[in-house]
């Protein structure tokens, strides 16, 4: 039985599925209209910028959709590429010849970095106006605002993805397990912010989870454990969201390895409202907020 029913169809006998690469393909296509309009304004076009350090295969890929979406909405880009055995001063130098560049407008450098580089300095030494990923104090500090600033990438594309497909959050007890500075601790402070939803957070400390994960009308995964929420782990009707992504490697697959999410989908999709793919939910969904965080960018400073 197919259960995929029509993008941002709302009713549905089993579940829906919540298609990030439509969503995202739809972004990035109302991007390239306004890019399209600011090119035939004579306004600035927006420019990302983009450090990759080594040579990290999923690294590498990650970069490689991050200009091939650039193109396809009309971004100017700049790549530079750097060994593993930079230093961490040569490395804040080239960052400092970005952060003064005024034709960027966004700038991101790719995670992980080798040992000997301390992320934490190199984030915060990017320019929060053009910090494109959402990392910096500056910019995470302000999801509690009334006027947050850029959004970390992927929980904007989650909160984006339940926008998208009428998911109210309002009043509804979402439950978050995972605790990172990148995507878990940001989420639930954006659910509670902008989502006005009230929040439970989880991370690797908690005691009996499933008495948690039970009680959501929205369950938000992002660990990085193939698997780990069963069937029995969540309510009926709930929605479903799968954050997490890890190569699982096997003679059982095709390729030899294949992308698993934190969620046994095959199960757990016959009691839920909504869920999300892995892959093909979340993940096309953190590049496109990565453009649209662009794009504002370059629309502050260029209106």
């Amino acid at each position: 039985m197919n259960n995929t029913v029509p993008y941002n169809m709302v009713e549905t006998t089993t579940y829906t599925l919540i298609d990030g690469r439509k969503v995202s393909s739809d972004i990035k296509d109302e991007i390239s209209q306004k890019v399209a309009l600011r090119k035939q304004q004579g306004k600035k076009i927006p420019h990302l910028a983009i450090i990759l350090v080594g040579d990290d295969g999923a690294s590498q890929t990650y970069v490689d959709n991050k200009v091939k979406a650039c193109k396809s909405v009309g971004f100017h880009y700049t790549m530079m590429r750097f060994a593993d055995t930079i230093s961490e001063e040569k490395l804040m130098k080239h960052i400092d010849h970005v952060n003064n560049d005024d034709d960027v407008d966004g700038f991101i450098v790719q995670l992980p970095l080798p040992d000997h580089i301390s992320v934490e300095r190199i984030t915060e030494k990017i320019r929060s106006d053009k910090d494109v990923d959402g990392f910096t104090n500056h910019n995470f500090g302000s999801i509690i605002s009334k006027n947050p600033l850029l959004m970390p990438a992927t929980p904007f594309g989650v909160l984006e993805l339940l926008r998208r497909y009428n998911i109210e959050t309002e009043g509804k007890h979402a439950v978050v397990v995972g605790a990172s500075r990148i995507t878990g601790a940001p989420l639930s402070m954006m659910l509670a912010e902008q989502g006005h939803a009230t929040v439970t957070i989880c991370h690797k400390y908690t005691n009996d989870l499933a008495s948690y994960t039970r009680l959501a009308d929205i369950l938000l995964v992002a660990v990085g454990k193939p698997g780990l929420i069963t069937e029995d782990m969540v309510k009926e009707g709930a929605v479903v969201i799968d954050i997490g992504t890890t190569r699982v490697e096997g003679p059982q697959y095709a390729k030899g390895w294949a992308i698993k999410g934190d969620v046994d989908f095959k199960n757990v999709s016959k009691k839920v409202s909504y869920i999300t793919p892995v892959p093909g939910g979340v993940g096309p969904m953190t590049i496109a907020s990565l453009l649209l965080n662009t794009l504002k960018a370059t629309e502050s400073r260029n209106p």
